[in-house]
């Protein structure tokens, strides 16, 4: 076995083939770019190179840069991983010019598939099944025009070179067909160098699914089962599963079948994915093979029980495949849904910024998380803004659901949004339940998985308050007050009344919670509920809401308290005052902290009348005094915090009310 290598990539798959080296004792190389100077693939490897500037055209797609890595970290092979070079026949020359092995297929192979025209040529000429269509290289586009108007409308219209949708037109009738080809060669020429397309039959309401084959340098060649990759967004896959399910056994075993015919015609070694567009009767056509790794391998690995970066190892050294066919079961369900850091809502539009929070589901046998991604990592332009893959596995289908939507209620993220409530309300859409899938399946489920959001109801809103009030009550306890510490809930000469207020989707909402021995009365829009609660940990609230028992988690920061909940999470904003001692500011009745700090003096009491100026109390922050005084002549009625108390920015300190001529 080798006894290092080198990973030309980052991120989650990077982090994936080291757990797979080090259970082999295999030394391990990381590359990385400025953005990843402190990934967690560089800090899991045995070393690592940098490579250049955060840009991939700067840094992993040079293979010059890679190849030398390489060599000077005497690595004997290369994984590449998904996406950048992995399928890049430039880069697995280069390694072998060098002695070293790509951890991929021969050269011949990546070159054979890599053109979709060539490699559909290759498929039909193997007895492979196609999509009726044109796959020729006459790119002339009356003649294209006629090639269309033969199979008949709606075709499809796709880039030679694509992928990932990119360069690929729906033509619906013949009066179309011109300008969208004009359009998808424009768009195939910007993304990949090669204008040249072909010309397929449209498949309504079609199924994608995958075969993941492996061949050896022995002459040896297994499937592993199918996935179903038809719940996609864009053209880019966001749930998959396997086995694929509702297909007739003889419909699973001739595209298996088919797989395989592909895969030997090109003399494959190593892991592929044969990808096929599927009727709703299960008639699989040959669509393109991607050869490498897919980001859906573990759904195979679960079901079938093995690592297939591991056999990628094996294979790639010369060793035959670890099984034969007749070796190789299903057992079970699995699914795997992609965590992305984008909105839904927004047309999926990729979010950046950094996790503030983050808490994986507990993992076990039943439950997989796949990611380079921890707390505090920033998500960038630079790369895909996936977070993780979450795989669930379940003796069948409808098991393997309920894990899934367990595991999405307790995948946390905060900081960036995010698509965790939108998978979870896709498992729960009567389509994909009832497994009537297709490409279109997104669209077709609109109303659920877009305009019923589930909103933040009288229980939730009140567990935010007393979330937060018990947090405060936690942060003076933690700063040594011997008042705060005799009793949680006793407060001297103050009103044991605590007025909470935030902001939800824009609008404000206000609880106050009443002491009343150690639970509270919080009123909520003129009803009275009794409510009580500890905090666990500091993410975590045990409580009872008129005798309903819940564990919440919940994440903190300078502007909001984000509650989780039914795999959904809810920002209640603190509500920040703006600061003012001129007569702008008369209406302001409650004075709320401009900065985190600490209360270093308390000049006034509950129902003490003060003039217009007088220094109420004092905040220290960033070794600087602040005074907090009064707007205008009034009296405070409710005062929150005592000396030594630590607030955050927001925090109300005092209730003040201005005197009127008549209380004058």
């Amino acid at each position: 076995m080798f006894e290092k290598i080198l990973i030309a990539n980052r991120g989650e798959i990077a982090c994936r083939v080291i757990r797979t080296a080090k259970k082999l004792g295999i030394a391990t190389v990381a590359v990385y770019s400025d953005a990843d100077v402190n990934s967690q693939h560089v800090k899991q490897a045995d070393e690592a190179i940098y490579i250049g500037e955060s840009p991939a055209s700067q840094s992993y797609l040079q293979i010059d840069r890679i190849i030398q890595a390489a060599l000077d970290t005497g690595a004997q092979a290369i994984h590449p991983g998904y996406g950048f070079l992995s399928e890049n026949d430039q880069f697995a020359l280069a390694c072998q010019k060098n002695n070293i092995v790509f951890i991929g297929p021969p050269v011949a192979a990546i070159l054979a598939m890599g053109l979709k025209a060539t490699s559909k040529a290759l498929m039909e000429k193997a007895g492979v099944p196609l999509t009726p269509g044109y796959h020729g290289h006459n790119q002339n586009a009356d003649f294209l025009k006629q090639q269309a108007d033969a199979i008949g409308y709606p075709v499809l219209i796709k880039a030679s070179a694509g992928g990932g949708g990119k360069g690929m037109r729906l033509v619906e009738c013949e009066t179309e067909f011109l300008t969208a080809l004009s359009s998808c060669k424009n768009e195939a020429k910007s993304s990949f160098g090669n204008d040249e397309v072909l010309v397929e039959r449209y498949v309504i309401n079609p199924r994608h699914i995958e075969v993941q084959v492996f061949g050896d340098t022995h002459g040896n060649y297994v499937h592993l089962f199918e996935r179903d990759c038809s719940v996609q967004r864009r053209h880019q896959k966001v749930l998959e599963e396997a086995p694929a399910p509702l297909m007739l056994e003889t419909k699973l075993a001739a595209m298996r079948q088919a797989a395989l015919d592909a895969a030997r015609a090109v003399n494959y070694v190593g892991a592929g994915t044969v990808e096929f567009i599927v009727e709703q009767d299960g008639t699989a056509y040959f669509m393109e093979m991607n050869t490498r790794l897919q980001v859906e391998h573990p759904v195979t690995e679960m079901i079938t029980g093995q690592d297939l970066v591991e056999w990628q190892l094996r294979v790639a050294f010369g060793e035959p495949l670890p099984k034969l066919q007749h070796e190789l079961h299903i057992h079970g369900h699995a699914i795997e849904a992609r965590i992305y850091a984008e909105e839904p809502e927004k047309g999926f539009m990729p979010a950046i910024g950094q996790i503030s929070y983050l808490h994986y589901p507990t993992q076990n046998q039943n439950v997989r998380v796949d990611s380079g991604i921890v707390q505090g990592d920033e998500i960038s332009t630079y790369y895909d803004p996936m977070i993780a893959k979450l795989i669930v596995w379940g003796e069948n289908r409808e098991a393997a659901l309920v894990q899934m939507h367990h595991a999405l209620e307790h995948f946390h993220v905060e900081g960036v949004g995010n698509n965790i409530a939108f998978l979870d309300r896709i498992i729960r859409c009567d389509s994909f339940k009832k497994a009537q899938l297709d490409t279109n399946l997104i669209q077709r489920e609109d109303e659920f998985l877009f305009k019923n959001i589930q909103k933040a109801d009288t229980n939730l809103i009140l567990a935010a308050a007393l979330t937060e009030l018990l947090i405060r009550f936690n942060q003076n306890k933690m700063a040594n007050n011997p008042v705060w510490q005799a009793e949680v809930l006793w407060r001297l000469n103050i009103q044991t009344n605590y007025p909470v207020k935030f902001k939800l989707n824009n609008q404000d909402i206000q609880v106050n919670l009443s002491a009343n021995g150690n639970t509270f009365i919080a009123e909520y829009q003129g009803q009275q509920y009794s409510i009580s609660g500890q905090l666990v940990d500091q993410n975590t609230i045990k409580m009872d809401i008129v005798g309903t028992k819940q564990k919440l988690t919940f994440s903190q920061s300078e502007n909001a308290l984000t509650l989780f909940s039914n795999a959904q999470n809810f920002k209640f904003e603190y509500i920040h005052a703006n600061f003012k001692t001129d007569d702008t500011d008369l209406n302001e009745s409650n004075l709320k902290a401009p900065m985190p700090g600490v209360i270093t003096k308390i000049l006034i009491s509950a129902n003490e009348k003060v003039k217009k100026d007088d220094v109420l109390l004092t905040l220290e922050a960033m070794k600087m005094e602040y005074s907090i005084r009064a707007p205008r002549d009034g009296f405070i009625t409710s005062s929150y915090f005592q000396v030594g108390d630590q607030v955050k920015a927001g925090d109300e300190l005092v209730e003040f009310q201005a005197l009127t001529e008549e209380v004058a």
